[in-house]
Parts: structure tokens; C-alpha cells; sequence
């Protein structure tokens, strides 16, 4: 365990470790075993964070022939699939120079272009292969390893997760065409709880992902209630990328990266943000819905009464009602549209996007002017 915490909204977390690090861990130790023909109970390793780490060791055998272990991932106080699983490390001798990774049962093979690591590799990030090969190379630099006659031209290391085929059906593994598993990853060998980071770096994944593979035309979903709409209206999933809360960034990744058309659907609970400026949609960061829904109502001719009504409104299906009870004129197209200038706005205007509004009580509520020729572009029947 990592005895390591930060302060994240009042909250004390502790921090956790990559699978990345655990691999490190389990191959430097597999490799010690081999070398020394006995069992090592712990394992010391440098991240690139700068910290050491000391993980322990289970699983451990070795022969003559090979030699493996594992480590069990920690993710701290982070919400991860792959806390408490463990992460094995095989190491066999070589006859090609060099290190050689393979993916072991659970670990996937790259089966698309776009990521960090080229098709039919194991899914083993760059960031884990430079750790294990700086590891091995201490070890087989050290004046008593280089001292002896009978060293392999080269080294195997096979990576395995026993769990990893079942759990990578609940992570973006499969959409993103790795195949057979997971992936071992960290850019820092240390999992800050809680990261933003992480998780915008797995939505730009994502999007790098379809922009490889020749996509122009996309659709942006907030979370799970938009892809379920979108589900509905028959749309091609395969485009379909989820933003969170970080509007603001996948829109400036989407322009950086080229993209020409996107068709964002979105609860109106999140997407009336969008509506007054608000690019990060997270409640912490800000509200102001009834404040945005009061406004346009007012624009298009809404009494006293009944803004003072929506104000008051608890959340967004309430304001809806009371919206439609007033058959306040073309409404939610009104909004759609100026979620779309906002959003246009924010790429230049070097995208052409256009906005579908839905509730989960009403389904659809309105969307702009082009939407339905780009709901029909996106369809897959």
C-alpha cells in the first residue's frame, strides 16, 4: 500500500499505483529470481514521478527456464476496474538481443491505428516498457550480473491479468480496438485519486482513435443518458464518443484534430450549461441552469409569473413542464440553437455542429435548424 494521501475538496485520498508500476515490480523481481535461482518476497522500483516504490511479491516460481510473480494493483482512493487485481510477470531467456514484451492471457493486442503503441503489439503503454527496460538493464549493468559468462542474447517478458478479459468489457478497450484484454498503462507509474487528467487523456484517446482511423463525422454524447437517446434515434455508436463534463475540451480537441461535422445530443440538464458559456458541466464547478432557462424564456416572451416559476423549479424536468404548459413558441429549438452558436463559437467555427435536446420524461425536446440532415448522415439504417 502506498501511504501517500492528497486533499481533493475536504477529502483526504490516498494515492494508488499503475498497472505499469505493478508490471515493473513483478518483472524486475521475476528477472532477480531467475538470476539468483531463489524467491524475493518484496521489490523496490523508481517511477517516473519520482517516487519508490516497495510492492510486494506473490505467486513467485522460478527454474531454471523462466521465472514469474505478481504484484496486486492498488488504485488508492481512485475508482479503477483493475484495483486489487494481479498483475503477472513472466521472464524466459532469449536468444534475440533485446527485450521482447508479449501479451499473456488478459493483456490485449492493438488491433487499430491511432494509439500510442502500433497495431499487433501487446497493449503495453510506452511509459511501462521504458520502466521494465530500465529495470532490467540495472540489473543486468550491475558488477555482479555483468561479471558472468552465461547470459541470454536477449529477454521475454510476458504480462498477464487473469481477470483482464472480462474486465476490459467494462472499460473503452474494445472501442478503442484493443483486443483480448486489458492494457497496461501510467505515464507516472502513480495513480493520483480522483485525476482529471487521466480521465480527459482517455477521452482524447478515444477521439485520436476515430481520427486515425478516417472519420470526419462524429457525435458527441455528455454521458450515458445521450448515448441511450441516441440509441433510440438509430445512430452509428461506432462514431459515438462520450465527452463527461469536459465540453470545453473535446470541442478544442475535436478542432484541433479536424474534425468537420460533430451532432451533440444531450440532456437538457447538462447541455443548458453549454447554453450560458459553461464548458465543464460538473455541478461543483457551476449551476446556473434555471438561471439560463428563466432567461431565454423571458426572451421569447415568457410573463413575470412564469419565470419566476422556472427559478423556482427544482431541476431541469420541472422547468420543462412548466415551459410546456406555456407553449412558450419553438423553445427548445430556440435553446438548441444557441447551444450550437456557443459550441460553433467555441471551435471558430471550424466545425459544423449541430444539437439535439432530449429529457428522459419527454424524450426529444427540440434541436437546430440542420440537426435532422446530420441525425440522418449518422444513422446506421
Amino acid at each position: 500500500m502506498l501511504d501517500k494521501t492528497i486533499e481533493k475538496n475536504g477529502k483526504t485520498l490516498r494515492y494508488g499505483y499503475t498497472t505499469g508500476s505493478c508490471a515493473t515490480a513483478a518483472t524486475k523481481a521475476a528477472l532477480l529470481m531467475f538470476l539468483n535461482q531463489q524467491k524475493w518476497e518484496t521489490v523496490e522500483i523508481n517511477t517516473p514521478k519520482g517516487w519508490t516504490l516497495d510492492l510486494v511479491l506473490h505467486d513467485q516460481t522460478f527454474s531454471e527456464n523462466e521465472a514469474s510473480c505478481s504484484v496486486v494493483k492498488d488504485s488508492g482512493d481512485d475508482p479503477d476496474v483493475t484495483n486489487g487485481v494481479k498483475i503477472f510477470a513472466k521472464i524466459t531467456p532469449s536468444d534475440q538481443d533485446g527485450i521482447a514484451f508479449a501479451a499473456g492471457i488478459g493483456v490485449g493486442t492493438v488491433t487499430s491505428v491511432g494509439l500510442s503503441i502500433p497495431p499487433g503489439e501487446p497493449a503495453i503503454n510506452p511509459t511501462p516498457r521504458e520502466m521494465i527496460t530500465q529495470e532490467i538493464n540495472t540489473i543486468l549493468n550491475s558488477d555482479a550480473v555483468r561479471q558472468r559468462s552465461n547470459l541470454p542474447k536477449g529477454w521475454r517478458v510476458e504480462l498477464s491479468i487473469p481477470q483482464g478479459v472480462e474486465l476490459a468489457k467494462r472499460t473503452f478497450n474494445p472501442k478503442l480496438g484493443i483486443e483480448g484484454g486489458l492494457s497496461i498503462i501510467g505515464t507516472t507509474g502513480i495513480v493520483e485519486p480522483m485525476s482529471e487528467e487521466a480521465w480527459t487523456a482517455s477521452l482524447k484517446l478515444e477521439l485520436s482513435v476515430l481520427h486515425a482511423s478516417g472519420f470526419k463525422e462524429i457525435i458527441f454524447v455528455p454521458g450515458n443518458y445521450g448515448k441511450d437517446f441516441s440509441d433510440e434515434l438509430g445512430l452509428d455508436e461506432n462514431v459515438l464518443v462520450k465527452t463527461s463534463n469536459f465540453m470545453g475540451f473535446m470541442l478544442d480537441e475535436a478542432e484541433r484534430m479536424g474534425f468537420e461535422k460533430i451532432l451533440l445530443i444531450g440532456h437538457l440538464g447538462k447541455l443548458v450549461k453549454v447554453a450560458g458559456g459553461i464548458f465543464n458541466t460538473h455541478s461543483s464547478v457551476a449551476d446556473g441552469r434555471m438561471e439560463i432557462l428563466t432567461a431565454h424564456a423571458g426572451l421569447l416572451g415568457a410573463t413575470r409569473e412564469t419565470m419566476a416559476k422556472i427559478m423556482a423549479s427544482k431541476t431541469t424536468d420541472e422547468a420543462t413542464d412548466i415551459i410546456l404548459a406555456e407553449n412558450l413558441p419553438d423553445y427548445f429549438n430556440h435553446l438548441a440553437e444557441v447551444v450550437r452558436k456557443k459550441v460553433t463559437d467555441r471551435v471558430y467555427g471550424t466545425i459544423e455542429i449541430e444539437v439535439v435536446l432530449f429529457s428522459k420524461i419527454h424524450g426529444l425536446l427540440g434541436q437546430s435548424k440542420d440537426a435532422e440532415e446530420l441525425r440522418k448522415r449518422l444513422c446506421t439504417h
